[in-house]
């Protein structure tokens, strides 16, 4: 066989938005990478939603960011509608949202990728890993060509082995209209690793001038957008609604009538599908008391007349979609530009993982994206950057990059992920971070910049921007707390007048900000800073002040988590030979492997008294 005449650090297998994180994160740090993907015009392509971020998303790609990481940036450049959700909520919930230009966000990435020093992007199709011993070198295209490296990530989405469903119609492919690798998911279950299958779809594309909008409900963005990214700077194309429309009985008829020929209901798809994200046949199924779902019309660009209609997903017979799509108001004369499907893929159990995303049975491959387990482009860039970062410290010869559950979100979707696997589709939500008060996305660069930085992620500018920041938020809170508002007439006067008390007494400036109905803006007319102070340090401001109790409470579990964290489990323990554990336990402790006993304590089925009997253990064992 035939081997490029370079050989590089990394070599990262599939240009979705994993594999570009990870790429991209690599070379910034120093390695020499090659991409490689199956058509370079699909290049971080968005084949569902055109959009980016949404409710526990929106932190992820805030914390990519804060990284060094591009998802943020290019969504900027792409955006065509700005929200932030749960805004009637407390801001640990508060989670940003863009409508993306899908067209837009595939160029503006891949030009990214091109003009990107120590990268290579190439268009091939991997069918093969080179093994030496129990490592990794290199990989094989269909052709049998060879590329060689120290390290591979794989990054491959639903391409392998994908099957899409239209009613009966089965197609081989990794998306409609492109091919899925077969090859390397068969090589993957030789060298044995536990592989399972994963269902997923997308909604019917609509042509745009076949709609009758007037019979929908306008949705617009935010009136004040507010950018994805620390380093943009402006949003750069026209703002566009969205359309709120719903589905009605006879939709429901037309659907639950046909559930036959659905390849969900009829057997033929064996694939798990995901709880979170269901299809309409689910829906009809599920929810038999709904006379009617909600569904959203988004402009899937600028320049096309294709409408995304989420909330009418299925895997119907065309000519029945035709009817189903017709039956909603406003749909009458709708002409599908794209049908909706169904699509299986495989994936990897991610319990077969380190922390580090690096396998257990191949040493020097790493996985990132769909082929863990996961849903959402947020979820799959995540886990990129994180492989990416892992990969570039392996070949340094640093220290394994990873945070914990306190830090970061995708440090929750990491230890989720390696330490309870997934038999369905993993979706991020902000009930899965136990100290989500903490990881707040308005703050994500407050946490994770320093270290975006020392990993040379994250530019010497950004980082002593975040500094001063910080340094500022600091010492306004200081002055807020040591200020005293004195009971005059004045005060009171403007205090009753926002609908709050009057005071009798002095009160500390900081007591008057936890009242409900005043904020920053509020009490700074009492009592005003000396220095400029700006949006970003008053808000963060106003949330350390107004959640002090919650967040130190959360800071004191944070301190008893982080100690069972520090007592590190070694990978050669021999859980067989513990008393006092179950066999069931002594099995599962043996499959992850945890790396510390804070990371056991999280595997399901794992009991208080099974931890101490571990810490008894450790002490004989000389740990």
């Amino acid at each position: 066989m035939a081997f490029y005449r370079k050989k590089y650090d990394i070599i990262v297998v599939g240009a979705g938005h994993a594999g570009c994180e990870a790429a991209l994160s690599a070379a910034r740090m120093g390695c020499s990478v090659l991409l490689l993907a199956i058509d370079l015009d699909k290049v971080a392509a968005m084949p569902c939603s055109p959009s980016i971020g949404g409710m526990a998303k929106g932190q992820l790609v805030k914390e990519i960011d804060a990284l060094g990481g591009e998802m943020a940036k290019i969504s900027d450049k792409t955006a065509i509608q700005y929200r932030t959700l749960n805004t009637k909520k407390g801001p640990a919930v508060h989670s940003s949202r863009t409508q993306n230009d899908k067209i837009r966000y595939h160029l503006a990435m891949k030009a990214v990728l091109e003009r990107q020093p120590n990268l290579d992007l190439k268009q091939a199709m991997v069918e093969k890993l080179v093994i030496e011993g129990s490592g990794v070198s290199g990989v094989l295209d269909q052709t049998g060509f060879g590329f060689q490296s120290r390290t591979v990530i794989i990054a491959t989405g639903t391409f392998l082995s994908g099957l899409i469903h239209i009613g009966m119609n089965k197609i081989k492919a990794g998306r409609a209209g492109e091919f899925a690798s077969y090859e390397l998911p068969a090589q993957l279950k030789k060298l044995g690793f536990q592989i399972g299958r994963m269902k997923t779809g997308t909604p019917p594309r609509l042509n745009r001038k076949s709609i009758d909008f007037s019979r929908f409900s306008i949705q617009e963005g935010d009136p004040e957008p507010k950018l994805f990214s620390s380093f943009s700077k402006e949003i750069t194309l026209p703002q566009i609604p969205s359309y709120i429309g719903h589905t009605n009985q006879n939709s429901i008829r037309i659907v639950h009538d046909n559930l036959h020929r659905s390849p969900l209901f009829s057997g033929v798809i064996k694939g798990v599908a995901a709880r979170y994200c269901p299809s309409f046949e689910d829906k009809v199924v599920r929810f038999p008391e709904r006379n009617s779902h909600q569904i959203i019309l988004e402009h899937e660009g600028i320049d096309t007349d294709e409408i995304y209609a989420s909330g009418l997903g299925n895997s119907l017979p065309l000519e029945i979609q035709i009817e189903f799509v017709r039956s909603v108001e406003g749909l009458e004369e709708a002409e599908i530009m794209r049908p909706a499907y169904a699509i299986e893929y495989d994936y990897v159990n991610p319990v077969q993982l380190r922390p580090t995303l690096e396998t257990k049975l191949i040493s020097n491959l790493f996985m990132a994206g769909q082929i863990n387990g996961t849903s959402g482009y947020e979820e799959a860039a995540a886990q990129g950057l994180w492989a990416g970062i892992n990969a570039a410290c392996r070949v340094q010869n640093r220290e394994a990059f990873i945070l914990d559950r306190s830090q970061a979100y995708m440090a929750v979707l990491i230890d989720d992920l390696v330490t309870r696997g997934t038999n369905e589709p993993y979706r991020m939500f902000t009930s899965r971070a136990e100290y989500r008060l903490m990881l707040r996305e308005d703050n994500a660069d407050l946490r994770l910049s320093e270290i975006g930085f020392h990993l040379g992620l994250v530019s010497p500018e950004m980082w002593k921007d975040v500094q001063e920041r910080k340094e500022q938020i600091n010492m306004e809170i200081s002055r807020i707390k040591s200020t005293v508002i004195k009971p005059e007439q004045k005060a009171n006067a403007y205090l009753e007048n926002c609908g709050s008390k009057s005071i009798h007494t002095g009160v500390h400036l900081d007591q008057l900000l936890k009242r409900a109905g005043l904020d920053y803006e509020s009490v700074r007319v009492l009592a005003e800073s000396p220095e400029i102070i700006t949006p970003r340090v008053a808000r963060q401001v106003e949330i350390e002040i107004k959640y002090e109790g919650y967040i130190k409470k959360q800071l004191r579990e944070i301190e008893k988590f982080r100690h069972l964290e520090k007592i590190k489990l070694p990978q050669e323990f021999d859980y067989d030979s513990v008393y006092g554990l179950s066999n069931e336990l002594k099995e599962k402790l043996s499959k992850v492997r945890p790396a510390s006993l804070g990371q056991a304590s999280r595997i399901e089925g794992i009991t208080p008294a099974a931890i101490s009997v571990l810490m008894v253990s450790l002490k004989a064992f000389g740990k």
